[in-house]
C-alpha cells in the first residue's frame, strides 16, 4: 500500500496485547507528543467515518478498530467459507486472502482518503473465524534513554535467547507488560479520553 509499510512479521508476532483505542498524549508540546506529532482524534469519530466509508458487504460486523499516534488499524471479519471435505483453517485463509487480492485498489483508496483526514497510515487486516491476518503494518522506532537496571533486564533476555537484540526484547517487554495490565491500561486511556474532552469543551 504505502511505500513505508513493513510487510514481514515483527518479532513476537504470535502473541497478542499492546494498545487498543485512541489513548493520547497530553497534547501539544506536552509529554509524550512531539512538535511534529499530528493532532489526537476521538476513536468514536474515527470509527463513525470507516463505518460509513466502508462498504456494507466487506465483514460480517463492525471492524476492530486500533489508533495510535502514527496509525490506524483496521481489521473486518469475513463469513466463514463453505470448506465442504477440505480442510477449514485453509479454507479460511483462502477467504482472507481472496479478499486482500479483491479489495486491494479500494482499500489504498480509503487509506489515503483516511491519511488526509486524520494525519496517520493505515494498516488493513481481516479475520476469518481462529484465522486473524494483518496484512501491512508500520514498524516505528522509539528512542528512549535507559539507565543500568533497565539495561540489565533487556540484556537478560538477550543472553537467554528470548531476544536477539536489545530493541527486540524492548517490544517483548512492552507487549508482556500490555498483555498482564491490560485492564487498567484500558482504564487509564478511558480516563484520559474523560480529560481529553472535559479539556476540548473548555470553560462554560
Amino acid at each position: 500500500m504505502h511505500g513505508h509499510h513493513r510487510f514481514p512479521d515483527p518479532p513476537f508476532a504470535g502473541m497478542r496485547g499492546g494498545f487498543r483505542s485512541g489513548f493520547r498524549g497530553r497534547g501539544p508540546g506536552g509529554r509524550g507528543r512531539g512538535p511534529d506529532a499530528p493532532p489526537p482524534v476521538e476513536r468514536a469519530e474515527v470509527a463513525g467515518w470507516f463505518a460509513g466509508r466502508l462498504p456494507d458487504d466487506w465483514f460480517t460486523g463492525p471492524v476492530d478498530l486500533a489508533t495510535d499516534r502514527d496509525e490506524i488499524t483496521v481489521v473486518g471479519t469475513l463469513p466463514e467459507p463453505e470448506a465442504g471435505e477440505g480442510d477449514p483453517a485453509a479454507a479460511r485463509a483462502g477467504r482472507i486472502a481472496r479478499f486482500r487480492e479483491d479489495t486491494r485498489e479500494q482499500r489504498m483508496a480509503i487509506a489515503d482518503a483516511a491519511q488526509a483526514r486524520y494525519g496517520r497510515s493505515v494498516a488493513w487486516g481481516a479475520a476469518c473465524d481462529d484465522v486473524r491476518e494483518l496484512f501491512t503494518n508500520l514498524s516505528v522506532p522509539v528512542m528512549t534513554r535507559l539507565r543500568q537496571p533497565e539495561r540489565l533486564v533487556l540484556d537478560t533476555l538477550v543472553d537467554a535467547g528470548v531476544a536477539r537484540s536489545r530493541s527486540e526484547a524492548l517490544v517483548w517487554a512492552v507487549r508482556l507488560v500490555g498483555q498482564h495490565t491490560q485492564d487498567w491500561l484500558t482504564e487509564l486511556r478511558e480516563a484520559m479520553a474523560s480529560v481529553e474532552e472535559v479539556r476540548g469543551r473548555g470553560p462554560q
